[in-house]
């Protein structure tokens, strides 16, 4: 590897805002903030907004959407006409006659 073009890479704390969720990786993330981790060493901290332990998919509490209401009321907009009573369409007999 050629000197000096790469990026520092270290271990570093991700910690989640919300749950105070925590985990120790390596990345090239800087920091100013630290944190003294359960192995008894100080490493930089980057906060996070979201994680896989407040991410909707991953927990479990994603919602199920209705995808039905939205097919009807795309055939309503842009669909074939509805058959109105009484002036149905009939189609073709297909036995012989």
């Amino acid at each position: 590897m050629k000197k000096n073009i790469h990026p520092d890479y270290h271990a570093v704390v991700f910690r989640e805002t919300s749950t105070d969720f925590a985990f120790l990786t390596r990345s090239t993330a800087t920091s100013t903030k630290t944190i003294d981790w359960i192995d008894g060493n100080t490493y930089p901290v980057v906060e996070i907004e979201i994680s896989s332990a407040s991410h909707p998919f991953y927990t479990g509490t994603a919602r199920v959407v209705d995808t039905a209401g939205r097919v009807e009321k795309f055939n309503r907009r842009y669909g074939r006409p509805t058959e109105r009573a009484g002036t149905a369409a009939t189609a073709p007999s297909t036995e012989p006659s």
